[in-house]
């Protein structure tokens, strides 16, 4: 039987129940309860590895979405109150899972936060605390998407959803968590700003350093040649360093430095310094830092003194391929609801970038917060109505020729040609 028949045979079985308006249920959002959903997120207090109640009240909403849920012990790595929370639900359609995540904590200062809803649609908080828009305007967001394609008893394929610990800390929570239970090959991850239907489909490599410059004290006033200035050697390595943009896609920066021993009088045998550098090239972060290092070390050696630099990676960079299957996806979805499908370049973290070094390629999606980080931080009922309908499309699978062919030959009973 050709396809386009058994394409069109499928939305007229489907008809009776699901098919012939699916486009215009897919429109739909329940403003009300987002918004209510949104609200009651961002009341919760969620501040980094002190995420139990937010856990909790997840991992709740998942069970009475229908998903089997687990949560590990990854808070113990830190101290914490929670671990990551995952949830697998079984669907009705083949193809490998989605995987859709968020994270649970917020920034500070968070205590007590509460969402103002404004009459021209804007969420800002009282103007003492952030918001929590990051990462809760995402959360909220997908949990309406959910209950409504439960609702609408909507066909969609497996779903799989995370919510991190720890994500302001450097990505924490992901760092632990255990890829293997995850069969999704593409990831949604709600923690962007900008427009809603703008995705980053590149991050960098984070390399956080810390250097320790050795001299030798002396008195300042008696004998200051019997001493080695350590934040001297300090100040002409950081002179004698790239700082600020470092090419097209390198940044590198000195965040702080400390020496002596609060004296005036001292010849400082010590100085510390803390520094990152970002770069859409992991291995180019990882030489620009043995640069650094060597820098320094040339420094201390010419004033007799020594330095000792360390560094961590806690980010690492991914590249989704523009063809990417979750790419595709998102584009498709844009495409239907009017929105730009914007893929961008992003200099910030996320925890995608763990999910893609574990073989999971995905798109960080805008998710309806703005200015985050900051008391100003604010959110618009509008961007959460759209957020909520592109997760309502990207669960979906399209009805194309070729994916029609896919979900006849699962639904409907053999037809005989």
């Amino acid at each position: 039987m050709p396809v386009c028949l058994l394409a069109g045979r499928y939305l007229t079985y489907l008809g009776k129940g699901v098919g012939l308006k699916m486009d215009e249920k897919r429109m739909q959002v329940n403003e009300e309860r987002l918004t209510r959903t949104f609200q009651r997120l961002v009341s919760i207090d969620s501040p980094s590895f002190g995420e139990r109640e937010m856990a909790d009240v997840l991992k709740e909403e998942l069970r009475r979405l229908g998903f089997l849920v687990e949560e590990d012990e990854g808070g113990r790595a830190y101290k914490g109150t929670a671990g990551n929370v995952y949830g697998f639900r079984k669907g009705k359609l083949p193809g490998s899972p989605l995987l859709f995540a968020a994270h649970m904590d917020t920034v500070e200062p968070a205590k007590g936060k509460r969402a103002v809803i404004h009459e021209d649609g804007r969420i800002t908080s009282e103007g003492t605390t952030v918001l929590g828009a990051d990462c809760m305007s995402g959360t909220a967001a997908l949990l309406e998407a959910l209950w409504e394609l439960e609702e609408e008893k909507a066909l969609c394929r497996d779903l799989e959803v995370v919510f991190f610990i720890g994500e302001e800390k450097h990505l924490k929570g992901s760092a632990v968590f255990d890829f293997s239970r995850v069969r999704a090959e593409e990831s949604f991850i709600l923690d962007l700003t900008g427009p809603v239907g703008t995705a980053a489909y590149r991050a960098p490599t984070l390399v956080d350093f810390q250097i320790e410059v050795s001299g030798k004290a002396s008195h300042a006033g008696f004998a200051p040649e019997k001493g080695v200035h350590a934040i001297a050697i300090a100040a002409r390595a950081v002179a004698a360093m790239e700082l600020g943009r470092v090419g097209e896609d390198m940044t590198v920066n000195i965040g702080g430095i400390e020496g002596g021993g609060g004296t005036t009088n001292i010849v400082p045998e010590r100085c510390s310094l803390i520094g990152e550098i970002r770069s859409y090239s992991h291995e180019g972060a990882l030489q620009q830092a043995k640069r650094i290092e060597e820098v320094f070390r040339k420094e201390a050696e010419k004033a007799g003194g020594s330095s000792r630099m360390t560094f961590q990676v806690p980010v690492h960079a991914y590249h989704t391929p523009k063809e990417h299957s979750s790419v595709r996806r998102f584009s498709r979805a844009c495409e239907k609801l009017g929105l730009s499908g914007r893929l961008v370049e992003t200099f910030g973290g996320s925890d995608q970038s763990n999910l893609s070094l574990h073989g999971i390629p995905g798109l960080v999606l805008a998710s309806a917060m703005e200015q985050v980080h900051s008391c100003e931080e604010y959110t618009q009922v509008s961007e959460l109505l759209r957020l909520t309908k592109l997760l309502k499309l990207l669960m979906q699978d399209d009805f194309d020729v070729q994916g029609s062919e896919l979900l006849v030959k699962w639904v409907l009973p053999k037809q005989e040609e």
